[in-house]
């Protein structure tokens, strides 16, 4: 039986709203098991089931220095271009076969970091929760900035073989959503689901237009939170206090029970709003395919930015 677009996007805001505590709720609890600091990784760096996982962009940015034990997974090995779409998940069955080589299994402690100032970490991040093997992975807090800031040991060694990993996946589909549910959300307007930009203010204004995107400017009703405003600065990826977190999803209108989507151009910047919406106790969902889809269609584009 085929289902209409309707009843599709009925089944998968069932599911967000599943995902979230009954709205007047207090505010979601912190999930503390999802960030780590440096002091926790340099105690813990030779835990017999520590898995340090680097997402890097190139061998030679790995090679440069890394935290020693650390395994290195290319970013093109986890976001690929599908249908002419840049940074999309590959298959679940090539996700499982990277972080196995890579020594993960059900029963690994994982921690993340990468380049760009953790935005690849949390593109990882998303990833494992997509695979619904996120529940023992957590992201480094300051990445390898922190670590090197702190004058902590790094490695130039290639890391030793692994035998590899057994990982069995139960896959979230629920967050990833695509154009059709997106149009959908738009389309209601009324304030069901809380839609995060995740890029520069000024390209969610249309002040400047996004890197390969044809039209200028946003989805409707989303609001701007644009991800590096999480972090303490692009030098010291920190993330900034619990409290102001908080007050900036507020602001963007992402409420206690309420559903959140995350988006920006290709899934990338979206990911660390995503990691962060969900540290901070929310379920959210992600707009992988992001502006750079919904621009090249038929679909409506909001224009803040003042003439």
């Amino acid at each position: 039986m085929k289902l209409s677009k309707a009843t599709l996007f009925s089944l998968m805001l069932v599911t967000l709203m599943a995902l979230v505590p009954a709205t007047g709720e207090e505010t979601p609890g912190l999930r503390t098991n999802m960030l780590v600091t440096t002091q926790w990784l340099a105690d813990h760096l030779h835990d017999q089931d520590l898995v340090v996982l680097c997402i890097s962009s190139s061998a030679d940015s790995f090679a440069k220095g890394h935290i020693p034990g650390a395994r290195n997974i290319l970013l093109s090995q986890i976001a690929v271009t599908r249908n002419g779409v840049p940074n999309e998940l590959p298959s679940t069955e090539q996700l499982q076969s990277v972080f196995e080589a890579a020594g993960m299994s059900n029963h690994s402690l994982v921690v993340l970091y990468g380049d760009h100032s953790g935005m690849f970490a949390a593109r990882a991040y998303f990833t494992l929760d997509y695979l619904g093997v996120a529940d023992r992975v957590s992201v480094l807090d300051g990445g390898l900035e922190k670590w090197k800031t702190e004058q902590r040991p790094v490695s130039t060694e290639s890391p030793k073989p692994t035998a590899g990993g057994k990982l069995r996946t139960a896959l979230r589909k629920g967050i990833l959503v695509d154009t059709a549910a997106m149009r959908s959300m738009v389309q209601k307007k009324n304030g069901t689901v809380a839609i995060l930009d995740g890029r520069p203010a000024a390209e969610y204004s249309g002040a400047q237009t996004s890197e390969d995107v044809p039209k200028a400017g946003h989805i409707p009703n989303s609001q701007s939170l644009f991800w590096m405003n999480l972090i303490v600065s692009r030098e010291n990826p920190v993330l900034k206090p619990e409290a102001e977190l908080r007050r900036m999803y507020a602001v963007a209108n992402a409420h206690a029970g309420q559903p959140v989507v995350t988006y920006c151009r290709t899934g990338m910047q979206a990911s660390f709003d995503y990691f962060v919406a969900k540290y901070l106790g929310y379920d959210p969902g992600m707009y992988d395919a992001s502006f750079y889809e919904w621009s090249r269609e038929d679909l409506p584009v909001e224009v803040t930015a003042k003439p």
